[in-house]
């Protein structure tokens, strides 16, 4: 009953007052949109689970099959970890000075697609937790404005109707500002553990081919 009554009071506020409302509900919409845009990028094409990925590509470098290990990032090649590992390893052969400079450059390219948008979220927060501020302020400034020249028989329901809608818009305005906080903070640590991974695997992948070189060395000399 309490949420009925919460929705029908925003869809009254929005009746008598279309112009304080519709900001905050495109607020709403728009963190909606940014939010399941960031769910699906960041929870299936960026994701892959590293440690798994690790321990294959770990195989087959301690097998001397970099081919294979290739093959493997190419699978998960939409995911962000594959691309800088893939990077790592086409520069295996190289010394380990190039091989970090590849795997940060490919660092450097996958991160900003990783933190996209989630900056958004939290500036829709606080755009609509001042949005349904200004409309507290407008929805009393019109309810006395109105009591001061209104009919004294209206005056009670032109008060109520103000003060409706100035409680309504600062309520959907800290509903919009709450949902977006919480999914920015849930999105934005997910961004940190993809980021995360791929610095910790990237310097795994470094003393992988480190002992690869070695063992390959120390066979040559055998």
């Amino acid at each position: 009953m309490e949420s009925q009554g919460f929705i029908g009071g925003i869809i009254h506020a929005f009746q008598i007052s279309p112009l304080t409302v519709t900001p905050i509900f495109i607020c709403f919409a728009v963190a909606i949109a940014f939010v399941i845009e960031r769910y699906i990028t960041l929870f299936t094409k960026l994701n892959v689970d590293g440690a798994s990925f690790m321990f294959e590509i770990q195989k087959y470098v301690l097998a001397n099959d970099l081919d294979g290990a290739i093959r493997i990032c190419n699978g998960a090649s939409q995911a962000a970890l594959p691309k800088v590992i893939k990077a790592g390893l086409q520069r295996a052969s190289r010394d380990e000075q190039q091989i970090q400079n590849a795997i940060d450059a490919a660092t450097l390219e996958v991160a900003p697609k990783v933190e996209k948008r989630l900056g958004y979220l939290a500036l829709i927060a606080n755009i609509a937790t001042l949005l349904g501020l200004l409309g507290t302020i407008t929805g009393l400034i019109k309810a006395f404005e109105a009591i001061a020249v209104a009919d004294p028989a209206k005056r009670q329901e032109i008060l109520a109707n103000g003060i409706s809608e100035a409680m309504n818009a600062t309520a959907l305005g800290l509903v919009t500002a709450i949902f977006a906080m919480i999914m920015h903070s849930i999105l934005a640590n997910r961004a940190q553990k993809i980021i995360e991974e791929i610095d910790e695997f990237g310097v795994k992948l470094i003393d992988l081919l480190s002992a690869r070189k070695y063992r390959h060395s120390s066979e040559k000399v055998d």
